[in-house]
């Protein structure tokens, strides 16, 4: 006679079971990559077996983890997919001269008498076409220092006006990974995602631009030379590249696709295949230079123009221009699958949902409930130092709220990227921080007060959240699809 199969008997975790995960993880970021400088890949790794282990104690299977886990990846493959277009994408527009070309004029329109508001405007420019923070500030950002130190400006002053737009354009642009991941960790169209950003950002720019104008007008005066290394840099673009007009194409081809709506990765590979079309005709790469700049991202060196040596050229112009790929994305994406192995283990066990539940247990209003994402956000930064990690954990672990409340995502992906994403660049532990303070020569806690984007994002959150200006809702119908992932639609009326 068979046996009866004996039934699986699952069990609630206690609330010390579903903090151990988090906790876990939280210490060995904190210890191992910001003490000892060990790559968080296997740390987060070491957190999911641990989540893992608390899974299996509760009576889920190994299929069952890896279900929840492969279920997970499922959800998020457009965007990863997205991610990897990006990297294609910046290739193509370096190749087809679209990104020098914006990099070129942004440096010609410096005016010493308004330094400030041109390293602000300038930079923020140059980063929303290369979607890089630390590129811009590396790069147009060092160039600005030098303007500044030959004016005896307030470097500070400067080196925050360049922080600040450098993390202007980087949140702004669809190029920039910060941006697709909180797009992806709360399950939002990436050009919506940014669409919504504006509500807190443009207001932070408005701000911060009165402030530079003013403090420019007030402190400098016009006639000091454009320093040699900014020369040197748009001399060597107008020399390798060609500039007309169709190399502005692509960018329009994707802010018609934003406008539009139009299917993200359709639109990115379009903007490509002309960026690419350009390389072609324009700039005069031969096919093989073209495609290895959108698989293993563009390189100075492929430049054969008579009398050019890439050998010799400042180190400047290779840091701006030796990026994108496909290839690039990998590191990105690595740290992306290790976080989604993470939540996927966690939500199995509806851990996220229990310490939610707590966080939120006193949240009445959608003020209050901004309030605990910006403060979730400060944290998870602050303790990891780590800028992805700090963006796919709070996404994870507060989407199923903010539907709940008839609030759209896209309102916690802005929050994620005002207490998160900007934030980590005047931490002076972070390695945002570190670089910025490093690259521009001035310690963080002293361009903080003037990277004024960096910090007034969370100010206009909190009012928007509390006003309810500029906070997207959910209809019914949308709240109900949304659910149902989260397999409870019934608890829907």
């Amino acid at each position: 006679m068979a046996k009866p199969i004996k039934e699986k008997t699952i069990k609630q975790p206690t609330l010390f079971l579903a903090l151990v995960p988090i906790i876990t993880m939280i210490l060995l970021l904190s210890l191992g990559y910001i003490l000892f400088e060990l790559p968080p890949e296997p740390l987060i790794i070491a957190s999911t077996v641990v989540a893992g282990i608390i899974a299996i104690k509760l009576g889920y299977s190994y299929d069952d983890i890896m279900g929840s886990i492969a279920q997970k990846i499922a959800k998020t493959m457009p965007a990863i997919l997205i991610l990897i277009t990006v990297g294609f994408m910046i290739g193509a527009w370096m190749v087809g001269g679209t990104i020098p070309m914006m990099i070129y004029y942004g440096l010609k329109i410096i005016n010493p008498q308004f330094l400030l508001i041109t390293a602000f405007v300038v930079t923020s420019v140059v980063s929303l076409c290369t979607g890089t923070s630390w590129g811009s500030a590396g790069t147009i950002g060092v160039a600005f220092m030098g303007v500044g130190a030959g004016l005896d400006a307030n470097l500070a002053a400067v080196a925050g006006a360049v922080v600040a737009g450098a993390y202007f354009g980087d949140k702004l642009s669809p190029l920039s990974d910060t941006t697709n991941l909180a797009a992806l960790s709360t399950g939002v169209n990436l050009y919506e995602h940014i669409g919504h950003l504006l509500y807190t950002t443009i207001p932070s720019f408005i701000v911060a631009a009165i402030v530079y104008v003013i403090t420019g007008l007030n402190t400098h005066g016009a006639g000091v030379a454009i320093p040699e290394k900014v020369v040197t840099i748009m001399d060597t673009l107008s020399t390798v590249f060609h500039w007309n007009l169709l190399l502005l194409l692509p960018i329009l081809i994707v802010l018609y696709g934003s406008i539009r709506k139009k299917p993200t990765i359709p639109v990115m590979l379009i903007s490509s295949l002309v960026a690419m079309a350009n390389g072609l005709i324009f700039q005069g790469f031969s096919l093989h230079d073209v495609i290895s700049a959108v698989i293993n991202g563009f390189d100075i060196a492929m430049i054969k123009v008579q009398g050019f040596d890439a050998a010799v050229v400042i180190p400047d112009i290779p840091r701006l221009l030796n990026r994108g790929g496909m290839n690039s994305m990998m590191g990105t994406l690595l740290i992306c699958f290790c976080a989604i192995t993470f939540a996927g283990t966690i939500s199995l066990t509806k851990s996220l949902e229990l310490i939610v539940n707590k966080i939120l247990k006193h949240v009445r209003s959608t003020g209050s409930l901004i309030l605990a994402s910006i403060a979730t956000g400060i944290t998870m930064i602050g303790v990891t130092s780590n800028g992805q990690v700090s963006i796919l954990m709070p996404g994870e672990m507060l989407r199923e709220a903010y539907i709940r409340r008839g609030l759209h995502p896209k309102n916690l992906g802005r929050t994620i990227e005002d207490s998160a994403s900007i934030i980590e660049p005047i931490l002076p532990w972070t390695a945002a921080g570190a670089y910025m303070a490093g690259t521009l020569g001035v310690a963080t806690l002293s361009y903080l007060p003037w990277a004024m984007l960096c910090w007034t994002g969370i100010i206009f959150a909190v009012i928007w959240g509390f006003t309810g200006f500029g906070i997207a809702k959910l209809t019914p119908e949308q709240q109900r699809e949304m659910l149902k992932e989260y397999d409870e639609i019934d608890t829907v009326k």
